[in-house]
C-alpha cells in the first residue's frame, strides 16, 4: 500500500515523483525524515543506548568522545542538509507562485470573456425588448377596438 501524499506535493503545479531529479527527491525525503518526531525519537533512543551500552567500561567510555565525534559529524551534515530543504523548499513556492499566476490569468481572460458575452446578451435583450414594445404598439394600433360592435 502506498502512503498518500501530503500537502503540496499533490498540488498540480509542483513537481514531485518521478518527475524530480534524484537531488531534489533525496532532499525532499531528508527534510521529511529529519524534521519529524520519529527522527528525534530515534535519535534519542540511539544516545540513550549508547550510553547504557558503553558506560564507564565500553569501547567508547565517558565522556564519549566518539559520540561526540559522530554528533558533530551529524551537525556539520545537517546544517548543509537544511540548506538543500531550504532550497527546495524555495522551488517549490516558485513553482507554486508560477502556476497561482498562470490560474490567475486564465480566470482573467475567462472573466473577460463572459463579461463580454454578458453585454452582448444584454444588448441583444433590450433590443428585443424594444422590438417587442415596438410590435406590441403596432398590433394595439392596427387591432380594431374592442368597444366597437363586430358587423
Amino acid at each position: 500500500m502506498t502512503k498518500p501524499r501530503s500537502g503540496w506535493a499533490r498540488h498540480p503545479g509542483v513537481r514531485s515523483g518521478a518527475s524530480l531529479p534524484l537531488g531534489d527527491r533525496a532532499a525532499d525525503k531528508m527534510r521529511n525524515g529529519m524534521g519529524s518526531w520519529a527522527f528525534v525519537f530515534c535519535a534519542l533512543s540511539f544516545l540513550a543506548v549508547w550510553m547504557l551500552i558503553n558506560g564507564r567500561r565500553g569501547f567508547d567510555p565517558f565522556p564519549f568522545i566518539l559520540l561526540n565525534l559522530i554528533l558533530s559529524c551529524l551537525a556539520a551534515l545537517q546544517g548543509a542538509i537544511l540548506l538543500i530543504a531550504a532550497k527546495r523548499s524555495d522551488q517549490v513556492a516558485a513553482e507554486l507562485a508560477h502556476h497561482d499566476y498562470a490560474t490567475d490569468q486564465r480566470a482573467e481572460h475567462l472573466v473577460e470573456r463572459l463579461s463580454t458575452n454578458l453585454k452582448t446578451l444584454t444588448d441583444q435583450h433590450e433590443r428585443t425588448e424594444h422590438q417587442l414594445a415596438d410590435l406590441t404598439e403596432l398590433v394595439r394600433s392596427r387591432a380594431p377596438d374592442a368597444t366597437t360592435p363586430a358587423p
